[in-house]
């Protein structure tokens, strides 16, 4: 490997090792078996490199060799350069592994709530040199990241239409959907909820800007009825859309993870009549790039989910309550 020195000068790696092994053992003979090679070989680079830079780094005498001023100089400044040289071909190596750098990952909240935080720490035990930097963001914003490079890898929901359109996705599991409402809500009192029920409800929904996906989900559910539901308010996120039920404003479709999010604030019906899931996985660009360290990110996501699938943890079905019926 070429070195250019201030001087314009070309060196080679190997020559400043030679060099720096000579320049410590204070001896060819005993660098020469260091280094493995003839001393012959040795002693001639050691030569080319004085003639390369032009000065005389060793005095040569029959007990050995000695550093000259100029030698003790270039000895103490190849060391360290040698040292960073050493250090960069290793990081290099690392992050060839996947074993170090920065890993930009986006996610729904929502979606995510039971798998991410498990990943992650089975990921950053694994990898704990590799910064992984989350972005929280909605899913129309997550196609846009891996458009445009800005993220590496994202878990989301499955992006239908145009969302799809160069973007490759690779599904972890799959939730139901249930019914959202508030304790005071008529519905609490029942087990199930139909579509038709729902329908002549007044909805709490996402904000169609960034979250277009959630729009096309709603209106494959409620394609068949002739009724169509009234969207009463859109919330640009779960926690005011939390709030806005709980305010008994309306009721709101969202997947069986949600109590997770909304705990005992409010009230989870199963919703009958629709084969419509929310299906979660791992979104990357088609003409992207995934480095090492975010294939093994997807190695454990997938391991993740598939022992919440064994213990029966993931998916999580709605907490229901209540003895009555539709």
């Amino acid at each position: 490997m070429p070195f250019r020195h201030k001087g314009q000068s070309a060196m080679e790696l190997r020559q400043l090792r030679y060099f720096l092994a000579v320049g410590e053992a204070s001896s060819f003979t005993k660098a020469a078996a260091q280094l493995r090679v003839a001393q012959p070989a040795l002693s001639r680079q050691v030569k080319n490199l004085e003639n390369e830079i032009g000065v005389h780094l060793l005095r040569r005498g029959p007990r050995g060799v000695a550093l000259t001023r100029e030698g003790q100089v270039f000895l103490e400044e190849i060391r360290e350069l040698l040292k960073g040289a050493e250090a960069s071909v290793k990081k290099v190596r690392a992050l060839a592994r996947g074993e170090n750098g920065e890993l930009h990952v986006g996610y729904v909240a929502t979606p995510t709530a039971e798998i991410l935080a498990p990943a992650l720490a089975m990921y950053r035990k694994a990898m704990p040199q590799v910064k992984v930097l989350l972005s929280d963001l909605s899913c129309d914003e997550l196609i846009v990241g891996l458009q445009n490079a800005t993220l590496e890898l994202a878990i989301i929901l499955e992006p239908t239409g145009e969302q799809a359109a160069g973007i490759e996705f690779e599904l972890l599991w799959t939730y139901s959907l249930c019914v959202a409402v508030s304790a005071a809500h008529p519905f609490s009192r029942l087990k199930s909820v139909t579509l038709e029920k729902a329908a002549a409800e007044p909805l709490i929904g996402f904000r169609r800007k960034g979250y277009s996906e959630y729009y096309r989900s709603f209106d494959r559910v409620f394609a068949h009825l002739r009724t169509k539901p009234r969207i009463a308010v859109e919330c640009d996120s779960a926690s005011s859309l939390i709030t806005e039920v709980e305010a008994g404003h309306g009721i709101a479709l969202v997947s069986t993870i949600f109590h997770l999010v909304a705990g005992k604030r409010l009230r989870y019906r199963a919703l009958v009549g629709t084969p419509e899931v929310r299906s979660v996985g791992i979104a990357r660009a088609a003409k992207g790039e995934v480095t090492p360290a975010g294939e093994k990110f997807c190695e454990i996501l997938r391991r993740t989910a598939s022992l919440g699938r064994r213990d029966g943890s993931c998916p999580k079905r709605p907490i229901l309550t209540g003895s009555k019926t539709t």
